[in-house]
């Protein structure tokens, strides 16, 4: 046997143990050939969706924290969506802090609030109001400070985290609309909105698991809704974005000349 295979195989193995499977869905799978076990491919399927909500949450808001850098334009992005998203990923994580979850369960929640109020103090500041960003940064921290502190009752950080996705779905349904009534998507990025198109699915299959047909899995199927009407929005204008942007770059050119 080539030893490359012998390198090749067991990283494959420890890949698949460690993301995927446990040892004996691996047996199943690659030693008796008996690819239809049940419960094997429904830790599969978990195991899957759980990477899925990850990369929804915590990869999302990178490539559009990029292409407004890149492109030095917030254009296109509704600042209140936006609003919305990080009030919605803020209730989760107080929640977590102020019921004394270990930082493993909840660590994902405050690394993407960070990128989304570095992503709301971009807009901010591509629109001429940096000021106003940073002034809208300090009370966010105090807002923060607030809600996790002993001074606010429990049951309202429940209930806030019970019903964030509501805030979820109203924040994706304001920037379809704000596509829509501009009539084109602008910065928005469209590998920003394919993952967190995924882990609204990941989020779907989750919580049939752990709830069924419940009030919670319909307003997750909401959420994956508002993410795909966003995602066929950013196919649909997709000729007319790229027409702006050779039009921006030809008026940036122009400038410089």
């Amino acid at each position: 046997m080539d030893t490359s295979d012998q390198g090749t195989m067991p990283s494959l193995k420890e890949f698949l143990l460690t993301f995927f499977m446990p040892e004996k869905c691996y047996d199943h799978f690659f030693i008796y050939f008996n690819f239809l076990h049940v419960p094997c491919l429904k830790i599969i399927m978990k195991q899957t969706m759980g990477i899925l909500i990850l990369m929804g949450i915590v990869i999302a808001p990178l490539p559009q924290i990029w292409k407004i850098l890149w492109s030095g334009s917030s254009n296109g992005l509704c600042l209140t969506s936006i609003f919305l998203e990080l009030l919605a990923i803020s209730t989760r994580a107080a929640f977590c802090y102020t019921q004394n979850f270990p930082i493993g369960a909840w660590g994902e929640s405050l690394f993407a609030l960070i990128q989304i109020a570095v992503l709301a103090l971009l807009i901010q500041h591509y629109r001429g109001k940096t000021i106003k960003g940073i002034y809208f940064l300090a009370l966010y921290c105090s807002f923060m400070f607030l809600l996790a502190s002993p001074l606010t009752p429990v049951s309202v950080v429940w209930t806030l985290h019970e019903w964030n996705v509501l805030l979820v779905i109203a924040g994706r349904f304001f920037q379809a609309g704000s596509n829509y009534k501009c009539g084109h998507t602008g910065q928005l990025s469209a590998l920003s909105v394919f993952l967190a198109f995924l882990g609204s699915l990941g989020r779907i299959f989750s919580s049939l698991q752990d709830t069924g047909l419940s009030m919670s899995s319909q307003m997750h199927a909401l959420a994956c809704c508002g993410s795909g009407l966003m995602l066929l929005q950013v196919l649909m204008y997709w000729n007319k974005c790229m027409t702006n942007r050779e039009k921006e770059g030809q008026v940036q050119k122009d400038k410089a000349e």
